[in-house]
Order: C-alpha cells, then structure tokens, then sequence
C-alpha cells in the first residue's frame, strides 16, 4: 500500500481497516502468480489475517486444515481454474456459506458474468487499490454475517 506521507492520514486508514471490537477475518487467498500473491497478501495484512496457497490443490488442502471465514482467487491458478474452485464451494454444504471475491485481470463482461455465475459473491479486477479492496472484503463479511443471522 502507497504511504501517503501523513500520520494522521494512516492512522485513520488503520481505524478503517480494523473496524473496533470485531476479530480479524482469517482470508484464504489462492494465486499461482507469486509476484501477484505478494502483492495482494501485502495489501491485505495489515487487517486480516491471510494463508496464501500458489494452486486449487493447496486451497482444498487448506480447507481440510482450517475454514477461512473468505476465500479469495484468481480465475486462472497456472492451468486449473478459479471458477471450478468457486462452483466446488458452492456445492459443497461444507464450504458454501463462504464469501468468495475473485481477484483477476480478466476484464471483459463475459469474463465478469461467467464469475458471478459461477458463484461470486464479487469481482475485482487488477490492478486493484489497496483501500478499495479492503473496503469490499468488509463489505462482503457483513453481508455474509447478516444472512447467516436472518437464517437463525
């Protein structure tokens, strides 16, 4: 994330990142680029916790090891696709409840369409600014903890 140059500017980024009394979101992110996996792990640290994986093989490991509270991908992990990894969420009722953001450079509406219909919860295209995407994940958590209370 770009400094801005202020402390009184990063100080309020810091309170918006880390809304108070509530646990950091623990954040599976999957990425086979690993220029592209620094850089996002980077942007994300400093308000959630993240477990990276480089592959969909990993990101199904992980889910045997831990349940991440969002899973966020690329469309394309090196041959494997991101998409299939979110239609595997979505019909596994172990998995499903998860918010998943799909982190790509595809840019086209097709592109776009196919990661919603695949089950997205939200698409964000690279390059991304760092504050924005924080904001989403934000945002996607507490949509996801207000169904889960409409469904008690």
């Amino acid at each position: 994330m770009e400094r801005l140059g202020t402390t009184n500017i990063h100080q309020d980024e810091q309170r918006m990142r880390k809304p108070q009394g509530l646990r950091q979101l623990h954040i599976l992110l999957v990425d086979g680029d690993q220029n592209a996996r620094e850089k996002t792990q980077h942007a994300l640290e400093s308000g959630f916790i993240v477990h990276s994986v480089a592959s969909i093989g990993e990101a199904y490991t992980s889910f045997e090891m831990f349940m991440p509270d969002m899973l966020i991908t690329e469309v394309m992990v090196g041959q494997e696709s991101g998409l299939n990894l979110c239609r595997h969420i979505r019909s596994n009722p172990a998995l499903n409840h998860l918010p998943v953001m799909l982190l790509t450079s595809f840019t086209t509406l097709h592109d776009k369409v196919a990661g919603f219909d695949a089950g997205a919860d939200d698409y964000v295209v690279k390059p991304f600014d760092a504050h924005h995407i924080n904001v989403r994940i934000r945002l996607l958590a507490r949509i996801k903890r207000l169904e889960s209370r409409t469904k008690l």
